[in-house]
């Protein structure tokens, strides 16, 4: 047990379904290690005196058939006017009950089917290899679709019958991918290989016979790409050129090849697709003795991928890649209509673990995107434009994030000297207050003493100490709903906040040990997104209310809420319904995580109710909800994490009928899958996918 516990730290020390083996292949056992913001920067008791969906709005097209249909200003009253009160529904469904922890099954409500699009290994190209479990290779991977897949975006043409798939893929699991422990050095070698043609992201083409029905992958769609660790991509902004970034392979420091640990994501209003690199720093072995590394967790330990045994860059000791870190931990944007287009890194939003970013266009035709660094007690930002959006006009467009201004949150609570720590409501009913955006990067000159604009934008992290940001309990997706103009953050959870010498609880974070994480509303001053200040309330405290009695839901009954833990993702409906996307599922229980819908407006404000259920061990990711096809779609992550080949804990997405043999050959083990759910009746719903065969792929990845 004393080795199992080195190889786990963070073993007997989760809740709820979260794993040990996620802890320590996504993110590094980041909670087992010393917090790396010990900045003093105030709390709110110390500085408190007394879709209409981004997604169906869009309508992109493929191939300049509809590069942008841009929806009317966000803050401009866009979207079909309806209030949100439960009322007509466009997706009506009775929300299922929570599904436990130990049962492998993909639940949805009565009424529904549902099945994969595309799994992990299927084929993009025409010339790319058949999965085959027992005969992977990196060459076969490199033409196949990712492992783990996050951000989920479908874009679909005007008839309804094409669309495009993009996807992002965070990290892998070894012990679950393989049949058999490696034997030596060079199948070691040859499966690190693999990993890194696993990560990254996938653009795959989608097909149907109509609207409506479900959707076909496209083996051999000519806009299909995979784009992996071998990937050119751009850095733009004030960093690229500059010494920060430069590497004995690039001595002009302009371009890095991949890009890692890509989260969530965004879609911008011209149709190019944004991806937030979060957990890079796990993969590189450093001197580890800098404050900047500190601070951004990096060390001179053996990485879990090993990578730096075959690839010199991800060995940063050496003068010669001691920057390659300051390569990563950025927002990209592909263009997913281009597949031999270069991508970019935008350096000007800033180097942090960036879960993802999402875009609004302000009333000045400036283009805002938020973005949250998803790491116990760092922070909250927004990146505004310098110049301004042009519709139709995506060459441009594509600039927007390579200049402008970078601030951070700092909260200010109504009722601080009520928080205590267990989350009981303030006694004006409400846990709110106002904040500002604090500074970093405005007007292209830094806005912290004792930095350049390029030490803001590598080491943003220690610039927004230096500002005085407020310390959250780990901001996930950060989504502006299009239709009101108000911003949401996903806190998915901080079992640290008060514990020790850590910050302790504050009105926006009002939970010691917050195990099941909240939720936060902002609205910007005077609904103008570039505001400098704004007002800010919880829409909801997470958890179980029959075993957690410091639930909070905006007022809604408690015992009425499906119970929902540590949220992840977000999304909206057209009748402005938040989404909602779990990574850890309710406490104490445990059940599996899910999918669930939440009113924000009048007496159905608070009202949860989960949608859909994921397979043993997984997370649920990238929800997507087109519910003018009553069609929602979720990125199933890690099924059977916890498995080990040939002791497997899920069988997602491929199972196999109750009492069924399975066929002589045939090999059962689980693979990270799009899913796909629709009404009854309006597709197969076999939990198969078809694939469609396209004669027009040029076998290249």
């Amino acid at each position: 047990m004393n080795d199992l516990k080195k190889l786990l730290p963070m073993l007997g020390h989760t809740r709820g379904k979260r794993s040990a083996v996620t802890c320590q292949l996504k993110c590094d056992n980041a909670c087992s290690k010393a917090v790396c913001n010990t900045s003093t920067n105030n709390y709110f008791r110390d500085i408190v005196s007394t879709e209409f969906s981004r997604r169906s709005a869009m309508g992109i097209g493929l191939a300049g058939v509809l590069s942008t249909a841009v929806m009317a200003q966000g803050n401009n009253g866009n979207g079909n006017g309806h209030s949100n009160n439960g009322q007509n529904a466009k997706l009506a469904f009775t929300p299922i009950k929570p599904v436990d922890a130990a049962v492998d099954a993909f639940n949805v409500p009565a009424g529904y089917s549902w099945q994969p699009i595309i799994r992990w290994g299927d084929p993009l190209f025409k010339k790319s290899q058949d999965f085959d479990f027992a005969n992977q290779s990196a060459e076969a991977q490199a033409g196949q679709f990712g492992y783990n897949n996050d951000y989920l975006e479908i874009l679909r043409q005007p008839n309804g019958k094409q669309g495009l798939l993009v996807c992002n893929h965070e990290y892998v699991n070894p012990q679950i991918m393989f049949p058999a422990a490696p034997a030596n050095d060079a199948e070691k070698a040859l499966r690190r290989n693999i990993f890194r043609n696993a990560v990254g992201m996938s653009v795959v083409e989608l097909e149907r016979d109509k609207k409506g029905e479900p959707w076909d992958y496209v083996r051999g769609g000519r806009l299909n790409r995979r784009i992996t660790l071998d990937t050119k991509f751009e850095l733009t902004g004030p960093v690229a050129g500059t010494d920060f970034v430069k590497t004995a392979a690039d001595k002009e420091g302009r371009f890095v090849l991949g890009t890692l640990g890509n989260c969530s994501g965004g879609t911008t209003p011209w149709g190019t697709i944004l991806s937030g690199e979060e957990n890079f720093n796990g993969f590189f072995r450093t001197e580890g003795t800098s404050v900047e590394d500190r601070r951004y967790g990096l060390g001179n330990n053996v990485t879990g991928m090993g990578w730096e045994l075959d690839d010199p860059r991800f060995d940063a000791r050496g003068e010669a890649y001691r920057n390659e870190p300051n390569r990563f931990g950025y927002i990209v944007e592909i263009d997913p209509e281009n597949p031999n287009s270069v991508p970019k890194k935008h350096t000007s939003l800033g180097r942090f673990k960036h879960e993802g970013a999402n875009v609004i266009i302000a009333d000045n035709g400036k283009v805002v995107a938020y973005s949250g660094d998803d790491e116990r007690f760092d922070y909250l930002y927004k990146f505004v434009s310098k110049n301004k959006y042009k519709k139709n006009n995506k060459a441009h467009n594509m600039t927007l994030l390579s200049e402008g201004d970078l601030y951070v949150a700092q909260f200010s609570g109504d009722s601080a000297s009520e928080i205590d720590g267990t989350g009981a409501v303030p006694a004006d009913g409400a846990f709110d207050g106002s904040g500002k955006w604090l500074p970093l990067v405005v007007n292209g000159k830094s806005a912290i003493a004792g930095m350049s604009v390029q030490q803001v934008l590598v080491y943003t992290r220690l610039a927004a100490d230096k500002a005085g940001a407020t310390k959250m309990d780990r901001c996930e997706d950060v989504q502006p709903n299009l239709k009101t103009g108000k911003v949401y953050v996903a806190c998915t959870n901080n079992t640290n906040r008060g514990v020790g010498a850590n910050a302790v609880a504050d009105e926006a974070n009002p939970r010691t040990k917050n195990r099941d994480g909240h939720i936060v509303e902002i609205t910007e001053r005077g609904n103008d997104s570039t505001a400098t200040t704004f007002n800010w309330n919880l829409l909801m405290l997470c958890g179980d209310p029959a075993q957690n009695s410091t639930t909070y839901f905006s007022g809604f009954p408690a015992e009425k809420v499906s119970p929902i833990s540590c949220p992840d993702n977000l999304a909206f409906d057209t009748q402005g319904n938040l989404w909602i996307s779990t990574d850890g599922a309710p406490s104490v229980i445990g059940y599996n995580d899910g999918l669930f819908k939440v009113g924000l407006e009048g007496s159905n404000r608070g009202n949860v109710q989960q949608f859909a259920s994921m397979p043993r061990d997984a997370e649920t990711c990238g929800p997507i909800v087109h519910d003018d096809e009553s069609m929602v779609y979720v990125a199933v992550q890690h099924p059977g994490e916890d498995g080990t080949y040939g002791a497997h804990t899920s069988y997602f997405p491929d199972y196999v009928a109750e009492g069924v043999t399975p066929k002589r050959g045939e090999v059962r083990a689980p693979r990270p899958a799009v899913v796909q759910m629709f009404p009854k009746g309006s597709g197969k719903g076999d939990g198969k996918d078809k694939g469609r065969d396209r004669d027009k792929g040029n076998g290249k990845p």
